[in-house]
């Protein structure tokens, strides 16, 4: 991984230093400029844990990725700056079936100063600055707030707070993984059918005025809480949908 290149993939021109107001700054232009997305799923590319493939893919290519591949990548940029940092499994919560399976999700936890932070890039709509890992103190962060709660077998449960509505996220263990750890998730989430990556192309990345979303036929945009819907009825308006907001064109896929 070229540490000059992922810092200009994502328009990051201060000093890089193992510091909190780095981390929380790279993170926010990590969120604004890498999106997260499944298209390789549907276009029947693979996706291995191989760093160096990752990296030709969201720096070389200009793409983006889903957890593995996103805060597999950031792992990379974080250690090469210095910052002390682990990889950690987690279970993804689902109203209809509850928590997932170990290595479902894969996030960061950064040490700084004897305090630890939960920094996830990969999860979608989720925060938008490193979470402190204060048992039961709500974190206020851009667009919402977040909760981390300690819970049965040593299982740690982050839930989002929104207009004083609680909703969980996921379960992790503070126990370091390694990468290879998570690939047999990785190969189910892009093959089982039980999967929600296997259900539709999904690309969305945060905006400083609210999200953008695209479907399989449907755009939604986000802009100061208003939100606009458009159904698309082609693939042609797809494809012309993922270069206009996203700057993906077909020869990346």
């Amino acid at each position: 991984m070229d540490k000059k290149e992922y810092l200009n993939r994502i328009c990051f021109t201060d000093e890089v230093l193992p510091t909190l107001e780095v981390l929380q700054k790279l993170q926010l232009n990590h969120l604004l400029h890498i999106p997260f997305e499944n298209l390789d799923i549907h276009y029947q590319k693979p996706i291995q844990l191989n760093i160096a493939e990752i990296s030709k893919k969201i720096l070389g290519s200009q793409r983006g990725g889903f957890c593995y591949e996103l805060n597999g990548l950031f792992f990379e940029l974080l250690t090469s700056i210095g910052f002390r940092v682990k990889r950690v499994s987690a279970k993804v919560y689902d109203k209809d079936n509850g928590y997932g399976q170990e290595y479902d999700h894969l996030a960061l936890i950064v040490n700084l100063n004897e305090t630890e932070y939960l920094v996830d890039v990969g999860f979608g709509d989720f925060a938008f600055s490193p979470i402190p890992i204060k048992l039961g103190e709500l974190h206020l962060d851009v667009q919402a707030s977040f909760l981390i709660e300690s819970v049965e077998d040593d299982y740690l449960k982050v839930s989002k707070v929104d207009n004083g509505s609680e909703r969980r996220e996921y379960l992790f263990k503070n126990v370091p993984r390694s990468f290879s750890e998570f690939e047999s998730m990785c190969y189910y989430q892009q093959t089982s059918p039980k999967s929600h990556f296997t259900q539709q192309k999904l690309i969305t990345k945060p905006t400083k005025e609210g999200r953008i979303t695209l479907t399989s036929d449907k755009l939604k945009i986000t802009i100061l809480g208003k939100t606009e819907e458009r159904v698309l009825k082609s693939e042609e308006e797809f494809n012309d949908v993922l270069t206009t907001h996203f700057q993906i064109n077909m020869d990346r896929l």
